[in-house]
């Protein structure tokens, strides 16, 4: 049988790839709730900058995004974080957050989050 005919990964070549499969998909499972937080956070925000065009108090909005906050699980930010802008036309409402997530023994990511209403 000729060398050259054969294909095919080794063992030390299927540990390796098995290796980096792992990582990737321990990075992906640890990073996907952060990204569901952030969304959530998001579409919160731009339902309460629409209530507030229509005149809501700014404390009743603050109760509001811990309301809503609650039903989805939100545990970064809460309505005394909203930063409320009035000053235009539409109110903007920013919040800016960070959230550490551990990966592997000492080893962590650090996500600096900033959802904000503006592009409503």
């Amino acid at each position: 049988m000729n060398i050259k005919s054969q294909r095919g990964l080794s063992l030390l070549g299927v540990l390796v790839v098995g290796a980096l499969a792992a990582f990737v998909l321990i990075v992906g499972f640890r990073t996907v709730p952060v990204v569901n937080e952030y969304m959530s956070i998001k579409r919160i925000v731009g339902i309460l900058a629409d209530e507030a065009d229509k005149g809501t108090p700014v404390l009743e909005l603050r109760r509001s995004f811990d309301r809503r906050g609650q039903i989805d699980d939100i545990s970064s930010v809460s309505g005394a974080d909203l930063v409320i802008d009035r000053s235009g036309t539409h109110t903007v409402i920013d919040v800016q957050y960070s959230r550490t997530v551990p990966l592997v023994a000492n080893v962590s990511l650090l996500f600096d989050l900033h959802p904000s209403s503006d592009s409503r």
